[in-house]
């Protein structure tokens, strides 16, 4: 819990301006009363991280640092405690945050759910976990996964091979996240099967997609009638998951994002859950989180120069 010679309770300190000593098995923390208190509750939120059976990397320990400077850390442990899923090789796969556990939720209480957020917050690879979890269970009999083919200024027309060699480089993210669940001889069988389908998003035009779990992944790159024509497409017995970064839009300029609308008129309708995640819930390289928030700062910056 306290790391590599005390590096956990080392970073603890710093951050909050506390000097620390261990007793035995004790850990005495000095300082302002209101920071020691913060303290406390970060090193009880990574016992309960321990506890849980996950090891503790510098973003987990700056997560439960944040989590207690909201008085939050005692939420870690429900966090934790829900297995997603289960890779080929055994390994459960849990949220590591508080906003991953309520976009989780949201996806299996719900029939459409929107998870919005920055990269490396998990919205792609949990709503994989959730389907494959799905089909498993056999509450559905079909996965489906889409992205739409808009990507560095490139069209799939110039791009050499056939329709799938074409489309491969848009929906690798995809691929791996169901290979690493499935394991690759079983996911290829089920993709010859036709039990998992991976397209781009204009190949679900005029279909009804019935008892299947069906992901549109970057969302944002989808005009207005592409987010209406998949949206229109939910059959019986079926659930969708729509993810996205809306700061990240690769669509010609005078497109509008199909993304940010259908969050704006879709946010109440039952049945249908908008889950926004942010910076706090990357969980890739805890650089990410800082490049992240520089980006967010910068758009700020231009949002105002816009406005003055």
């Amino acid at each position: 819990m306290l790391g590599i010679y005390d590096e956990n309770l080392q970073t603890i300190a710093r951050e909050l301006e506390l000097s620390t000593r261990i007793e035995g098995t004790a850990v005495a923390l000095e300082g302002e009363e209101a920071h020691v208190a913060v303290g406390v509750q970060a090193l009880e939120g990574l016992l309960s991280v321990i506890r849980a059976g996950e090891s503790i990397d510098r973003s987990t320990l700056l997560y439960c640092l944040s989590l207690a400077r909201e008085g939050h850390a005692a939420d870690l442990q429900s966090v934790m405690k829900d297995v997603i899923a289960v890779t080929s090789r055994g390994k459960p796969v849990k949220c590591k945050t508080v906003g991953q556990k309520a976009y989780v939720s949201a996806i299996r209480k719900n029939t459409v759910t929107f998870g919005v957020g920055p990269a490396g917050t998990g919205k792609t690879y949990l709503a994989v976990c959730l389907a494959v979890s799905a089909y498993k269970a056999k509450e559905v009999e079909k996965i489906i996964l889409t992205r739409p083919a808009v990507e560095a200024g490139e069209k799939l027309g110039f791009l050499p091979g056939d329709l799938q060699t074409k489309v491969d480089p848009y929906l690798r993210p995809l691929y791996d996240a169901l290979q690493e669940l499935f394991g690759a001889e079983t996911y290829a069988k089920l993709m010859e099967k036709g039990v998992i389908e991976v397209a781009p998003l204009a190949y679900m035009r005029g279909r009804t997609l019935n008892s299947a779990f069906i992901i549109l992944d970057e969302a944002q790159n989808a005009t207005r009638e592409q987010m209406k024509m998949f949206l229109t497409r939910l059959g019986e017995g079926s659930r969708m998951v729509v993810t996205g970064d809306m700061t990240q839009t690769d669509l010609p300029e005078g497109k509008s994002s199909g993304l940010r609308h259908a969050v704006s008129i879709l946010k109440g309708v039952e049945e249908i859950a908008v889950c926004t995640l942010t910076e706090s819930d990357v969980v890739r390289h805890p650089l990410v989180m800082r490049i992240v928030r520089a980006y967010e700062r910068e758009a700020e910056r231009r949002r105002k120069g816009e406005k003055g």
